[in-house]
């Protein structure tokens, strides 16, 4: 990893000033370290809040900014105003972060900062991620990506520098809740956010509520899965989550994996389409 941390400093070293696109999680945290540690006040974290980002992630990540020292700028980005993004196509991401970047090159100029930089790494050059296309449309750099930091390496190096965020459970916008072509709106957001917050109430630390409209569709981490043998439990959140409009609540048996909602496009690329 110190090559990896090496080649990183020097990405950053001749960016000579940073505006992060800062989220509060493992990815954009670290970099938001090693960017103040290279470039002191010549790195500035900006963070976009959402109706797709429930306000514990907002202020989780204010908290950590402030530990680390970091000037923290807020601005808003509502993805719901772009039709695009409410109708929910498998490209929905772009429209996102060519809003959300768009706005961030404009901060960066009004702060005279020479670069805006992302937290993805090594590992989303793999994955199916449209924003990406966004990014590197608008110029957006990802140093994690381009020094070689895999999800891995990032844990344990942001272990080894005291970051809290070290174990920090994978987090996504809450759009990604919901099967492709199923429009979003605000009330279906706020009823995912109600429901993953009452889980994480329950001790579960890496969930997803997945929205099929009247059925809830449970993941969490696959060592948690034991958990719903307990009959008390089962009933518990069934009822929390009947409450908040969900006829039929299931448990998926594979637990959490990053990117359930791709899958279907994974299997329609397989059969040729």
């Amino acid at each position: 990893m110190e090559e990896e941390l090496s080649r990183l400093n020097h990405i950053l070293s001749e960016m000579a000033s940073v505006l992060i696109a800062y989220s509060g999680g493992v990815d954009s945290t670290l970099l938001l370290k090693v960017a103040i540690d290279t470039l002191d006040d010549k790195a500035v974290a900006v963070t976009a809040k959402s109706s797709t980002y429930p306000k514990r992630e907002y202020q989780e990540g204010k908290e950590i900014a402030e530990k680390l020292g970091a000037r923290h700028i807020t601005i808003v980005s509502e993805e719901l105003e772009i039709p695009e993004f409410s109708d929910n196509s498998p490209r929905r991401c772009y429209y996102c972060k060519k809003e959300l970047f768009s706005k961030l090159l404009q901060v960066a100029g009004r702060e005279g900062l020479a670069c805006v930089a992302d937290g993805s790494n090594f590992d989303d050059e793999n994955d199916f991620r449209p924003g990406r296309d966004a990014a590197r449309e608008l110029g957006v750099r990802s140093p994690l990506s381009e020094a070689g930091l895999t999800k891995e390496c990032i844990r344990r190096l942001s272990r080894e520098l005291g970051l809290s965020t070290w174990d920090k459970p994978s987090f996504a916008c809450l759009a990604s809740r919901f099967p492709y072509g199923d429009k979003i709106t605000p009330q279906k957001l706020h009823r995912v956010a109600t429901a993953e917050e009452y889980l994480h109430i329950l001790g579960f630390k890496q969930v997803r509520l997945r929205d099929h409209r009247d059925l809830a569709r449970i993941e969490v981490d696959p060592m948690d899965i034991r958990r719903f043998f307990e009959y008390e439990l089962r009933i518990q959140v069934s009822e929390r989550l009947r409450e908040l409009g969900y006829n039929y609540v299931t448990l998926d048996l594979l637990g959490y994996r990053s990117g359930a909602m791709n899958e279907v496009l994974s299997e329609s690329r397989g059969h040729g389409e």
